[in-house]
């Protein structure tokens, strides 16, 4: 099993935001990995962005509000 985030290691040039990392933490736990193999990292992340994406404009759409910027990048 491998040890390391779902998204990668983070750090200093991590550009993630908090909903990003709630996505990679559920799907850490639950086992969520949609790829495998090596490039299965750059693919989660690119799917999980188009998730986290959509669930922006949903919540845009229905409060006619922006996501707050200390949730969403």
């Amino acid at each position: 099993m491998n040890s390391a985030p779902a998204g990668g290691a983070g750090g200093p040039g991590d550009n993630r935001d908090y909903l990003d990392k709630g996505l990679d933490a559920v799907e850490k736990k639950f086992g969520g990995q949609r790829f495998a193999g090596a490039d299965a990292v750059q693919k989660n992340r690119a799917m999980n962005e188009k998730i986290t994406d959509f669930i922006r404009k949903g919540f845009e759409k229905v409060t006619g509000k922006k996501v707050p910027s200390k949730v969403s990048n």
